[in-house]
């Protein structure tokens, strides 16, 4: 086993070196004697079996991304052969197929484990709705370790695997991650397919990855995001699973007064200030304090409303023939939508529809939004005294996601003052997930912390250089169109991604148009080393949606080949020499941001 956090450029730089995946496997089963945790697991692949397997693999493959990486997945997964109970004994199921992202991770060479606890049907924040034994905070076991992905959570955050399998509803993805101090990423709603997962709310549910690194996580979801055909609500957004870089003008929101809420604990409010302040050298611009109350209200739906109807649905036959089989919290939840009727399911619909429309207009003043994981983590000893309690505390930030059909990570950040982890949310609309990745993974690199319970520290990740896919078309952009800018939503709400930031050769000249708001640059070509080199930002946009986004830009702009320092020529914004008539040459400025900002001045 190596001595450090078995992360994946670990593995394959050992892996490279000689060191076989069975010694990986070894080393964990020896290490789970160790840590003597019996509610991590609740099927455990033998030990025989699994280095079997790992020598199946052969000589390694470094073509496959997960050659020799060991993972385990939640036991509401489905693996052929293995049973699944969901946290149910009297519900369990032996599969005879496995589901369509766990056979992903396997042909791309990942080892597989075992099965990981879980609150009962996967209902719950907290960890501790098991049948059997609930698994130990990795951290500190007097904490709940968070559900209800709880065994995945904690088998990551002790190093045992790379990288687990979680599904998120309420935030299953994410509060394990941060009160076991690692990565949850909850990716845009379907891409991955959950074919093979039971249920809790089959129109909210997605798979999340939990990992030491936001680079790992990010490695296993870009192997499982992919279409299935052979699933009704697989969604089919390339770009979700593609990287993205961090524009220069990137905004970010953060609660306003009304919407910071700790539970009166200053030790995590401290801990959530102080992570703000490294993102000031990260991000140029000082965050925007957001209005949190559409989203809280958002959330208040899915338990409070008649979204608990469709848990009810998910396991039907349980708690109509056999409801002593369940968790008493669980089955009181549940039981409750029986107080909604098929009038109030629409009602409930209609209300969630205004608080979306409400809440989208966020995304015109920010692109990101960061929040706590959870306002304060929170005892064993405190579900002993109230189950419910905290468990709904423990969803403030995470409840509304799923029901807004927004893409998030939780990132470790920094630590309280008691010495528990605490930890950021990064949450943006669907598609956006390559940024939130980015963005995460430069927080929790930037805290200086280890990686889960380990020593293993954070190393910096590389420089993300993104490219455009086979089905997207780079554009350049160098006026109002710049991210953070007033245009800069007609490349996002047509799911395109930035990429770079580029200056074009010094062949140009840059006008500010007459006319406004808003107020629009022009860009035109001179002759060869007779102009300005001028900034401008590359961006992917499907090719689907190139056509219409051409199709309004209006005179004298168009988009024409431009030609950048880095030996790219991709489309770009132009202008006709004509609308150059009242227009200003501010080519001395170097770029429409620079020229923009001498005018607040």
């Amino acid at each position: 086993m190596l001595d450090a956090f078995p992360t994946i450029a670990a593995l394959r730089a050992a892996y490279a070196a000689g060191l076989g995946p069975a010694e990986i496997v070894a080393g964990i089963h020896a290490r789970l004697a160790e840590i003597d945790d019996p509610g991590i697991f609740v099927t455990l692949i033998p030990r025989a079996e699994a280095m079997a397997a790992a020598e199946a693999l052969g000589p390694f493959d470094p073509a496959r991304p997960l050659w020799g990486v060991p993972f385990a997945i939640k036991d509401n997964i489905d693996v052929a052969g293995l049973p699944t109970t969901a946290g149910c004994p009297a519900f369990e199921y032996t599969p005879t197929e496995t589901a369509f992202a766990v056979q992903r991770l396997l042909d791309a060479g990942a080892i597989l484990i075992g099965k990981t606890s879980l609150d009962q049907f996967a209902t719950g924040l907290v960890g501790v709705r098991t049948a059997g034994p609930a698994p130990r905070n990795s951290i500190d076991a007097a904490y709940v370790p968070g559900g209800s992905s709880g065994g995945s959570a904690v088998a990551v955050g002790h190093g045992l695997v790379t990288f687990a399998l979680g599904t998120d509803t309420a935030g299953s993805g994410r509060v394990p991650a941060g009160l076991n101090n690692i990565v949850g990423l909850k990716p845009t709603l379907k891409t991955i397919s959950d074919h093979g997962v039971v249920p809790a709310c089959r129109t909210l549910d997605t798979i999340s990855v939990f990992a030491g690194t936001v680079a790992d996580a990010e490695a296993a979801y870009r192997v499982m995001a992919a279409f299935n055909p052979a699933d009704p609500w697989s969604r089919d957004i390339p770009a979700a699973a593609r990287p993205s870089a961090l524009p220069e003008g990137l905004r970010i929101g953060v609660p306003d007064a009304a919407g910071r809420l700790f539970g009166g604990d200053a030790l995590s409010e401290e801990a959530f200030d102080a992570a703000l302040e490294d993102l000031k050298d990260i991000v140029a611009r000082p965050p925007i304090a957001i209005d949190m109350a559409p989203l809280f209200a958002a959330a208040e739906l899915l338990y409070s409303g008649p979204w608990v109807a469709e848990r009810y649905q998910a396991i039907r036959p349980v708690i109509e023939n056999a409801p002593d089989a369940l968790h008493p919290t669980t089955r009181k939840i549940i039981a409750a939508a029986a107080n909604y009727s098929a009038a109030d399911a629409f009602s409930g619909i209609y209300r969630l529809k205004e608080l979306a429309w409400s809440a989208e207009k966020l995304w015109n003043v920010i692109d990101v939004l960061i929040v706590p994981t959870y306002p304060r983590p929170r005892t064993c000893a405190d579900l002993e005294a109230d189950p419910i309690g905290p468990n709904s505390e423990l969803g403030t930030y995470t409840n509304f996601v799923n029901l807004l059909d927004l893409c998030a990570i939780a990132t470790p950040s920094r630590w309280r003052a008691d010495g528990f982890p605490s930890g950021l949310t990064l949450i943006a609309p669907k598609g956006r997930d390559g940024l939130i990745s980015a963005l995460g993974a430069r927080i929790q690199a930037a805290a200086g912390i280890a990686v889960g319970a380990s020593k293993t520290p954070v190393q910096a990740s590389p420089p993300c250089a993104p490219a455009a896919g086979p089905d997207e078309i780079e554009v350049v952009v160098v006026g109002a169109h710049l991210s953070g800018m007033a245009l800069n939503h007609e490349l996002t709400s047509r799911d395109a991604r930035f990429l770079r930031a580029v200056e074009t050769r010094p062949d140009y000249r840059l006008y500010a148009l007459a006319g406004g708001p808003p107020f629009r640059p022009g860009l035109m070509r001179v002759a060869d080393g007779e102009g300005v080199a001028i900034k401008t930002e590359v961006w992917a946009m499907p090719a689907e949606a190139f056509g219409g986004f051409v199709a309004g830009i209006p005179a004298p702009l168009g988009i024409g080949t431009t030609r950048l320092a880095d030996g790219a020529t991709p489309k770009g914004f132009i202008v006709e020499a004509e609308g150059l008539k009242g227009a200003t040459d501010i080519s001395r400025f170097g770029g429409w941001r620079a020229y923009i900002a001498s005018r607040t001045k």
